[in-house]
């Protein structure tokens, strides 16, 4: 395996950017831990196994539990595991990550903005925006987790 680039040396005013993004958003109304379940599940999608390890271990800090981490990639056959809340965030980061299949649909949406309201919505989506662009940077540089 070659080694890659590091991102922050490279492009270290676009990193900061990034990592901007990242200090607005850990301000926003939405769970702290409900932000590390969208970062795991897209994570999970876009094979981002750095992003997945990192964030399973922030979600740990945050009390998640080991059975709750283990089943987020198979929430949909886990239903009393998760929070009917939980489960549009994991839903609406599933059909935004892999928006080249259609998109966030419009029931969805509509879901979404009648238990979130606008902001919230809003805050929710640009964390799955976040972790999408982070994804990309970890996958796109072959990032690993340490162990």
């Amino acid at each position: 395996m070659t080694t890659r680039f590091k991102m922050g040396k490279v492009q270290p005013a676009a990193y900061k950017a990034m990592d901007a993004l990242d200090t607005y958003i850990g301000s926003i109304g939405v769970d702290q831990r409900h932000q590390e379940l969208i970062r795991i599940r897209a994570s999970q999608i876009n094979g981002c196994a750095y992003c997945v390890s990192y964030h399973c271990n922030d979600a740990r800090k945050l009390g998640e539990t080991e059975q709750r981490l283990y089943l987020i990639s198979v929430w949909r056959e886990a239903p009393n595991v998760f929070t009917e809340e939980e489960r549009l965030l994991f839903a609406m980061t599933e059909e935004i990550t892999l928006i080249s299949q259609h998109g966030l649909s419009d029931a969805l949406y509509d879901k979404a903005i009648a238990t979130f309201g606008e902001e919230k919505t809003a805050q929710v989506m640009m964390v799955i925006i976040a972790i999408n662009a982070w994804n990309r940077i970890g996958v796109g540089l072959n990032m690993h987790p340490e162990l």
